[in-house]
């Protein structure tokens, strides 16, 4: 295993000490050795893996040196546009290392939302002519490979990737670990909002714990999972999937279980749901100001004011809420369930230990909310 105290040694010694990038579960050693050791303007948890691009290409413009960015896989998609368009050797040229967590590598067992990304994930740097190596798990392998893509980067004024495996980087944990106050945790708000809800009620719940949480809800409670929408992947992504059911289905309710990093990283999605304004959707932010899922990387959630961004956008009744008690009163609001409806919800960090996963495929899942929808 490598030592993310090692790793992030010969990142200094390199010239590199600006870094960006959305946290990654098998980069979460690496980025929380980051974040407890990097000065704060030098490391910024980005809204997403395209926002990271240009954070490096504007650290490169302001000093020469040689910036970092780092991302699950999945996040490639989110990188494509910046990385092509602006920082390719045929338009500005501009010099990077790229840090990409390998979900889904082809033999290693994952959640089925990896596993097509898995397979492309070298494939889709190649496409792009971007220069790569696996990091090897020996830390006495890591100065040739860094002399390797640090020579490249110099010479070309290029990008290099480095893919990581799971299981590379050794234990480390996170000393600047800020806690997040809340009187309810995610599964407790999570449990309210599902047992509120009227039975031909359609939920679109986000990426990571919290659609985990949903399945183990409706187990628990003896509930089938056809009414849900479990948005394993495509991080950002559930709140204009509920947009575009409950345009189609305006008569029945439809509930967006989402994230405060999932509902930042894509809050463009924000302006269309209010400017199309449906009545019969309510978008529920649970916000515990941390990627919970991949590590517990803090957010910019607790910092903003995302009641007053939704206001903004044209969500028509918003609501925020701290104890169970007044999410139960937004939850029987006459004018949550008539208009265009945000709820912020602050909740704790963490989850259970046990926490499991679905256990039917997205194509059964899909198959079933679909089947309902149309019933």
């Amino acid at each position: 295993m490598i030592r993310p105290s090692y790793f992030y040694d010969l990142l200094m010694k390199n010239g590199t000490d600006f870094f960006a990038g959305v946290p990654d579960s098998l980069l979460k050693n690496f980025c929380a050795y980051v974040t407890d050791n990097a000065p704060a303007e030098k490391h910024i948890i980005s809204a997403n893996e395209g926002s990271a691009t240009a954070l490096a290409t504007g650290y490169h413009l302001a000093t020469g040196k040689i910036p970092m960015i780092y991302m699950q896989n999945s996040g490639e998609g989110n990188m494509v546009n910046p990385l092509l368009s602006i920082a390719d050797p045929d338009v500005y040229s501009i010099p990077m290392l790229i840090v990409i967590g390998w979900r889904g590598e082809p033999g290693v067992h994952d959640e089925p939302q990896h596993v097509k990304q898995g397979k492309v994930t070298c494939e889709l740097l190649d496409a792009m002519k971007v220069p790569y190596e696996v990091l090897s798990e020996n830390e006495a392998d890591l100065p040739a490979q860094f002399e390797k893509a640090y020579s490249y980067i110099r010479e070309n004024n290029a990008q290099y990737a480095f893919v990581i495996r799971k299981g590379t980087f050794d234990d480390y944990k996170l000393v600047n670990n800020i806690p997040v106050e809340g009187k309810m945790s995610r599964e407790e708000a999570i449990e309210k909002i599902m047992l509120s809800a009227d039975a031909s009620t359609a939920f679109v719940s986000t990426t990571g714990m919290a659609s985990r949480e949903l399945y183990e809800l409706r187990d628990k409670h003896g509930m089938s999972h056809e009414k849900d929408f479990l948005t394993v992947g495509g991080m950002g992504h559930a709140s204009q999937i509920a947009l575009s059911i409950a345009m189609q289905k305006k008569d029945r309710q439809v509930y967006c279980i989402d994230g405060d990093g999932a509902s930042i990283m894509q809050m463009g999605g924000m302006a269309t749901i209010g400017t199309r304004a449906p009545s019969n959707m309510i978008h529920f932010v649970l916000n515990n100001g941390a990627h919970d899922s991949v590590g517990g990387q803090p957010t910019v959630g607790r910092q903003i004011d995302l009641c007053a961004i939704a206001a903004g956008c044209g969500y028509e009744n918003v609501l925020k809420v701290e104890t169970p008690e007044e999410l139960d009163a937004a939850l029987n609001d006459s004018e949550s369930k008539s208009k265009l409806t945000f709820v912020e919800v602050l909740v704790t960090k963490g989850a259970r230990k046990d926490l499991g996963r679905p256990k039917s495929t997205p194509k059964e899942n899909k198959i079933a909310l679909m089947n309902f929808l149309n019933s």
